[in-house]
């Protein structure tokens, strides 16, 4: 059932089996909860991007106009979910005006939890666009030409998007890892 193809197990879901689309929740569930999670930032935000991912997915289905690249598909329907949750807790935290900074005195290394919120807070600080290439890229290791697919974007654009992030990246990390 796992070595199903994505297209025999769109369709058997379509004709009503459940278990089907818990085979493609499954096998999607990981990599693109990895992708939320660095997209929004902690695990509780991600798996309601994820959850509410695999409800639209499952009532869209019908609309999948190529079940066999139904990953690419479902991953859309993620990158949109996460970019409508940012964009609404981006509005929240502007009410918030006493937000910490906990960023690392001068000279202190931080230690490799307060680092991973760093690079949390640096990616949250990209463009939406920018992180998204630079996610697809590095963290899921898709190629350039899959993500064009995936995003609509050409090759060029998305090229550009990954290097500008990296370069944003590293400036905002370079004083954090100065230390």
């Amino acid at each position: 059932m796992m070595s199903d193809s994505d297209a025999a197990l769109v369709a058997r879901t379509l004709d009503g089996d459940l278990e089907a689309f818990s085979i493609l929740m499954a096998r999607y569930r990981d990599a693109f909860g990895r992708y939320a999670y660095h997209m929004l930032g902690n695990r509780e935000d991600a798996q309601e991007a994820m959850q509410d991912s695999f409800v639209r997915a499952y009532r869209a289905l019908g609309d999948c106009r190529q079940p066999d690249r139904f990953g690419a598909w479902l991953l859309r329907i993620v990158v949109n979910r996460c970019l409508t949750m940012r964009r609404r807790l981006k509005r929240r935290q502007q009410f918030s005006a006493d937000l910490p900074d906990q960023m690392p005195a001068g000279g202190e290394a931080p230690d490799s939890f307060e680092w991973r919120d760093e690079i949390a807070r640096a990616l949250g600080r990209l463009r939406p666009h920018y992180r998204e290439a630079f996610l697809l890229r590095y963290v899921e290791g898709l190629e350039y030409a899959e993500m064009s697919r995936m995003t609509g974007a050409k090759e060029a654009a998305l090229r550009m998007r990954v290097k500008r992030a990296g370069d944003q990246l590293r400036e905002l990390l370079r004083d954090v890892h100065a230390g």
